[in-house]
């Protein structure tokens, strides 16, 4: 079988290593874009003894949510209140405590009016429950949950891997054939679909993953199938197929336990000769953007979940910048964030859904492959800054960044949902 060169480049051959900025500090770097942070709240995390090694997690991951300005903790008074807390300008108070049967106690303080915005009492020995922890404390004070008990698909080696959102408890996942690629993450979490690269063909793959156990969509033994992709209700599931007359986007509708549904995969492009691929599905299911190269260069488009309607959403500027690829819809439906060449080196940019405003959100090295995280604020993406391929955050609001992986080699992270269990 034929198989397009647009597909082989993206998804196969390593991309080259680029300088890039290498400004430092401790609590990140800024890319060479313009970012202007609102007001945050100030934040005093305390906690010693015992439960230093909880506090710290939980700080770290309050931190890492870039909602709060945290204060030094050498700053702080040994007995807390509201009225301890107002005089040093902090906002609030998280107080962790040791409890008995080695739990540990996180409340929040408010030190406007001394009121206690959260109390929980966790397992000492468990990260998921100082990251759910975390997520509850940004959500008792900004009306959002953090992000910090969620995690990352990547591939490493031609191998899926996962990293905490903290960059800790890396681990490769067992996976059919070599080179397994585009990995994605359902709704729920139960279910990663990647392609697998087995003897008989490229097929998309279903894994349990709590079990391990897979499936095999139906269609997608043959020909070559790629960049899989969720809907946000968990039920159907997009991808591109390619044959030797090109590739288009194909829509299974899942059944219930991650089983066959009953059908075959539809089309819903009809690309004769071109290649449709790496679709992401709007919030509500009714829309899906994705990559064409109908026109030649590889450009981002738009349609109707049936297929209809299909228009360019973000068109690239001749003589300015080159092809677009890897998009992914944000969780709140607003922006489409995605990696497009300038002067021949791939920048992430978001454009509004909207008004087709685009916006670039990097300007030196190497940068591609974002995905968001569910706060819709927070991009991880492939950078070769340091020398090899990593995993880095933005915060898009301050314009933060930071490394998540140090491995090497990593490529098409997909950010999951919180975790609500192991």
């Amino acid at each position: 079988m034929k198989t397009s060169s647009l597909v082989l480049a993206a998804l196969l051959l390593p991309a080259g290593v680029r300088a890039q900025d290498t400004t430092r500090s401790e609590s990140g770097v800024r890319v060479g874009i313009t970012y202007t942070p609102g007001v945050r709240p100030t934040l005093a995390v305390l906690g010693t003894g015992a439960v230093d090694s909880v506090r710290a997690v939980i700080e770290r991951d309050l931190d890492e949510s870039d909602r709060f300005e945290l204060a030094p903790r050498s700053s702080m008074p040994g007995t807390v209140d509201a009225r301890a807390l107002t005089a040093l300008g902090v906002n609030y108070g998280v107080l962790v405590t040791g409890a008995a049967g080695g739990r540990v106690n996180v409340a929040v303080l408010d030190s406007r009016n001394g009121s206690e915005l959260l109390h929980r009492s966790l397992d000492q020995g468990t990260r998921l429950a100082m990251h759910q922890a975390a997520d509850e404390i940004v959500r008792a004070i900004t009306g959002q949950p953090g992000i910090a008990s969620t995690q990352i698909l990547f591939v490493l080696n031609g191998r899926i891997a996962r990293v905490d959102a903290d960059g800790q408890d890396f681990a490769r996942l067992r996976s059919a054939g070599w080179p397994s690629l585009s990995p994605a993450w359902s709704p729920d979490r139960r279910t990663i679909a990647y392609t697998a690269f087995v003897r008989s063909g490229q097929p998309i793959v279903l894994q349990d993953v709590a079990s391990g156990a897979r499936t095999v969509v139906p269609g997608t033994e043959e020909g070559l199938n790629i960049t899989p992709a969720f809907s946000r209700d968990g039920r159907s599931l997009a991808f591109g197929h390619g044959t030797e007359e090109g590739m288009d986007i194909y829509i299974y509708r899942i059944g219930e336990g991650r089983g066959a549904a009953g059908g075959r995969p539809i089309r819903v492009t009809n690309g004769r000769f071109s290649d449709n691929l790496s679709p992401t599905w709007s919030p509500d299911g009714s829309r899906i953007a994705f990559i064409s190269n109908r026109a030649r260069t590889p450009q981002l488009y738009v349609m109707a979940s049936d297929g209809t309607g299909q228009e360019v959403l973000a068109p690239f500027d001749f003589g300015a910048t080159g092809q677009t690829q890897a998009p992914e819809w944000s969780p709140d439906g607003r922006l489409i964030a995605f990696h497009r060449d300038v002067a021949g080196v791939p920048q992430l940019f978001v454009v509004d859904v909207d008004d087709k405003g685009v916006r670039q959100l990097t300007g030196s090295g190497r940068n591609e492959d974002p995905t968001w995280a569910p706060d819709s604020r927070h991009l991880a993406f492939v950078s070769s800054r340091t020398g090899a391929r990593e995993l880095w955050v933005l915060d898009l609001e301050t314009g933060r960044l930071r490394q998540l992986t140090n491995v090497g080699g990593a490529r098409l992270p997909a950010w999951s949902a919180r975790r609500t269990s192991n």
